[in-house]
């Protein structure tokens, strides 16, 4: 058959709802030709990266607009002082204060296609990377991706099991977005990836970088400025952000081992464009370096290297603001594996928890520990206790935002119809006045209701249309509350003891 008309059956077949029509469609794929699922990273770099040296997207997807046939914004590349030097993999060379990089559309001789079956959109890398894990034990290869949401890739030729809602996708790749420096005589187009020194710093989102720098392609056709930072430089523009730089030397040098562990436990994030982290909610927040203070940088040296492991590997070391009083079971956040060193444990002096009445997954109990008087770590933070509203027409909106509803939605009934041990919702129930039903669960349920600060509340319909959150904590609750650290190296809790608290059983040290 020809390819084009293979195309157009399968297409028909999708639309009408053939039984099997997907799977016949890949097998009919596959005996076109057995295509890659995305553009692969570059496999070089001008840039030789040393030991202990991070690459940090600074600013993902630059140039994306060109694809969609729009304008994209130039990219400005401002010194600290002496030039700037940029070369590009030709051998092309720009020296300057200042650097503006613009791009065009190429049109590719030979078009690229790729065809991927795509699982998502996932509310966290956490649930992709879970799901990637179980389809690698059914002996399925995946790519973790981040076009916009969390996604997962699987080539055309592999069948999915049919629990797993998948979507199949063609892409037809006729241009490319190219680079592309003014000069005397026009345009000088550049070939990636691109080196960038800074010798006196780069000046970027009103911070001051050290780089050196890369500017590469992705895997969507993008590009990416990226910093090649060592990791401990890395962590001056991590903890400040975090814990905030005015917190005792024990709570930030903790921060820092935390920091510093989760880095290097998740340098494979963006393996799929060709760097470790981003710099953005998505990775840690990482930003301006130069602002690190003295106290911040002797937290640093002082933990120089220094991490949390378990079973001799870097452990997993989410930490949140604060935990309203109960850590919580990593998987009550996320669709993941239980650890031994994330597990329910109430946070507070001992006297204080023999009182609190369990376990939290009652409501009434629940209800006791959110509205009483509280002793727990932390508990000075302003989102410790909360209360939020929400109206039928806002939760709508929202629900259509996260693709979770079509049109008009308008909820009658919210309810939590599932929590974990530490109280917190798992599974939250939102019933239209229509009879339809939408399920949201673990971290989808923040990710849907922003306004929401965790999971652990309890909910009532103050009245038709409009409900009230009454809640604790601020963030998903696993691993080190901020603020219940910051309160016991107030104490006299040293680093140590601190993170032994929050991550038992866990070893600290050097990665062996």
């Amino acid at each position: 058959m020809h390819v084009q008309k293979r195309f157009f059956v399968c297409g028909l077949l999708l639309f009408i709802g053939v039984h099997n029509a997907k799977q016949v469609c890949l097998a009919n794929a596959v005996k076109v030709q057995s295509f890659s699922t995305h553009q692969a990273p570059p496999e070089r770099l001008l840039i030789t990266s040393g030991k202990n040296v991070l690459l940090v997207g600074l600013k993902p997807y630059l140039g994306k607009e060109i694809m969609n046939d729009n304008d994209s914004p130039f990219l400005r590349l401002v010194s600290n002082g002496r030039k700037l030097i940029l070369k590009d993999a030709d051998g092309v060379i720009r020296k300057a204060k200042e650097i503006d990089i613009g791009w065009r559309a190429q049109k590719l001789k030979n078009p690229k296609v790729f065809f991927r079956q795509i699982i998502g959109p996932l509310a966290s890398f956490e649930s992709a990377e879970r799901l990637s894990n179980d389809l690698l034990d059914r002996g399925i290869k995946s790519t973790i991706a981040h076009p916009l949401d969390w996604e997962v890739w699987v080539s055309n030729d592999i069948q999915i099991p049919q629990s797993i809602k998948s979507t199949f996708q063609k892409i037809k790749v006729s241009k490319s977005v190219v680079p592309y420096l003014d000069g005397n005589s026009g345009k000088i187009p550049l070939k990636g990836p691109i080196s960038l020194q800074a010798p006196d710093g780069l000046l970027w989102q009103k911070g001051l970088y050290m780089g050196p720098f890369s500017i590469q392609l992705d895997a969507y056709g993008s590009w990416t400025l990226i910093e090649h930072v060592p990791i401990e430089r890395y962590l001056n523009g991590v903890v400040p952000y975090e814990i905030g730089a005015n917190a005792p030397e024990a709570a930030l040098a903790a921060q820092a081992v935390l920091a510093r562990t989760w880095a290097i436990a998740n340098s494979h994030r963006f393996k799929v464009d060709g760097y470790n982290l981003c710099s953005d909610t998505q990775c840690q927040v990482y930003k301006d370096p130069s602002k690190a203070n003295q106290k911040i940088k002797t937290a640093i040296q002082k933990t120089a290297g220094k991490i949390l492991t378990w079973n001799q590997k870097p452990i997993n070391t989410v930490y949140h603001a604060t935990n309203g009083g109960v850590m919580a079971s990593v998987d009550e956040a996320w669709s993941t594996n239980q650890v031994p060193y994330l597990q329910m444990r109430l946070d507070g002096p001992k006297h204080w928890s023999r009182e609190v009445d369990l376990p939290l997954s009652n409501e009434q109990n629940l209800k006791s520990f959110l509205f009483s008087e509280s002793e727990a770590f932390g508990s000075d933070h302003p989102l410790f206790r909360w209360n939020r509203t929400l109206e039928s027409a806002q939760i709508s909106r929202q629900l259509n935002k996260a693709k979770k509803v079509k049109g008009s939605f308008y909820p009658k009934t919210i309810k939590a119809v599932s929590r974990g041990s530490s109280g917190r919702v798992t599974s939250l129930e939102i019933q239209g006045e229509t009879g339809s039903e939408i399920l949201l669960k673990l971290d989808e349920i923040r990710r849907v209701l922003r306004q929401l600060p965790s999971t652990l509340f309890v909910v009532k319909e103050i009245k038709e249309g409009k409900w009230l959150f009454s809640g604790g904590g601020f963030g998903h609750g696993a691993g080190m509350s901020q603020s219940g650290a910051i309160e016991l190296a107030k104490n006299g809790w040293n680093t140590k003891q601190i993170l032994s608290h929050y991550y038992p059983k866990t070893k600290y040290g050097f990665l062996p």
